[in-house]
């Protein structure tokens, strides 16, 4: 299983980050349940999903930082197109960016200080009705 993981990850190892469950709850009415990569440290917001070559349905990882600021993220070395959702302090979406492109160096902003980031599968959130307002209620 552990080898699957990693070679799912294009050969970086993602068991071996902190995990947690996370629940988006969608105003369309729908709660969708998560297993979530946490990227805690400098250095694994860093490498995030780089080199993933896939990122399965209802995973995803959560970039977790200290306090609420301004986020500039990008997609140097991921492979696969995300979804990117900017959430405040309160567990409340601020913005959401769609359908990334891989392997670019262009800055997606958060638009506003938030304190995590979300990033998922391209089209999880149109899949699931995600929208900004709606919340992640855990972690």
């Amino acid at each position: 299983m552990l080898l699957l993981a990693w070679q799912a990850a294009g050969g970086q190892n993602l068991d071996r980050l902190p995990q947690a469950k996370g629940v988006l709850a969608a105003s369309a009415g729908q709660c969708v349940f998560l297993d979530l990569w946490l990227a805690r440290t400098r250095e694994q917001q860093l490498r995030g999903l780089m080199h993933v070559r896939d990122v399965p349905d209802g995973r995803g990882m959560l970039f977790v930082y200290g306090r609420e600021q301004e986020i500039g993220m990008w997609m140097k070395n991921t492979h696969v197109s995300l979804d990117m959702l900017f959430i405040r302090a309160d567990g409340s979406i601020a913005s959401i960016a769609t359908d990334t492109r891989p392997l670019s160096l262009k800055t997606i902003r958060s638009g506003e200080p938030v304190s995590r980031v979300l990033e998922l599968k391209a089209g999880s959130v149109k899949r699931w009705g995600v929208k900004p307002g709606d919340r992640l209620l855990s972690p």
